[in-house]
């Protein structure tokens, strides 16, 4: 997925580019194309990051992190080849049952066990990371400097579900040096979730959000530091998000086509909501699940 604006793109606009014999096309995230499955592998193009992406998923999986998929190097059409990551992954809109505690629980784990496999690892020096088209470095935020390389999008469409729970992660696109903190803010913008009750899937759109990240939280084991980073840095990131998703509408027309159909007026919709549920959030996560 491309950031926050993949969640507006519909399955059925999915621009896939495979015949028959290439194997069978996957939707994958609906903005890249040519993605296709064989056998127990999965083929997609090589990109300007495709490297630095298969030398951090030869850590994880020496780490032994068994989440996401394995790098299998490129094959005789040059495409980058991985391991395909079986299981299910939900589609719009959200069934009832990935609203579940059980799910966010199961996510504060996978994320955790990434987090600890990631810490320490040195990127090559010359490590190339995927990002927006359009998208400028952004400003210094309230999380810090990078302290350890992870996935930075848990949007549905890359979370691999078993037994009805998150069990894997897929699409490691975005993957680069960040902070724990910004990477549990994009797993509650997704699953929390932290937007406008109005741009919620019908399932989620009543659940009491300040609950659902101190769920999160506690079951993910932050520390006090990043409970108290936590709402600063999700207002700066959906302000983040609103910026990127104009600056990527102006330069490619996939993520215009993302921006009019809904994501400039549910991202700045998202901003507001944030400003005023922030306190009721930050209160939970001191005091604790209630």
């Amino acid at each position: 997925m491309a950031g926050s604006l993949a969640w507006y793109l519909m399955e059925s606009e999915a621009e896939i580019v495979a015949d028959a014999e290439a194997g069978e096309p996957l939707i994958g995230d609906g903005v890249t194309a040519g993605i296709v499955r064989i056998g127990d592998t999965v083929r997609r193009p090589v990109r300007p990051f495709t490297a630095a992406v298969q030398a951090y998923l030869a850590h994880l999986h020496e780490a032994g992190f068994t989440g996401a998929p394995v790098p299998l190097g490129v094959d005789e059409q040059g495409r980058e080849v991985l391991s395909y990551v079986p299981g299910d992954v939900p589609r719009l809109p959200l069934p009832p049952e990935t609203a579940g505690d059980d799910v966010l629980i199961a996510l504060a784990g996978l994320i955790r066990r990434l987090h600890e496999a990631s810490a320490g690892w040195v990127p090559p020096p010359d490590a190339v990371w995927g990002r927006l088209p359009g998208a400028a470095p952004p400003p210094p935020g309230p999380d810090g400097e990078p302290e350890l390389v992870s996935h930075r999008d848990y949007c549905p469409g890359n979370v691999v579900f078993r037994a009805g729970l998150p069990a894997a992660l897929i699409d490691f696109d975005l993957a680069k040096p960040t902070t724990r903190i910004y990477d549990i803010v994009n797993a509650m913008w997704w699953w929390a979730p932290l937007r406008d009750p109005r741009d919620r899937a019908p399932a989620f759109a009543d659940l009491d959000v300040p609950r659902r990240v101190a769920i999160f939280a506690d079951a993910y084991g932050m520390t006090e530091r990043l409970r108290h980073l936590f709402v600063p840095t999700a207002v700066f990131v959906a302000r983040r998000y609103h910026q990127s998703a104009r600056a990527a509408a102006e330069a490619d027309p996939v993520f215009r086509r993302l921006w009019e159909q809904g994501a400039r007026d549910e991202l700045p919709r998202a901003e507001a909501w944030l400003e005023q549920a922030g306190p009721m959030i930050a209160a939970r996560l001191e005091g604790g699940v209630v």
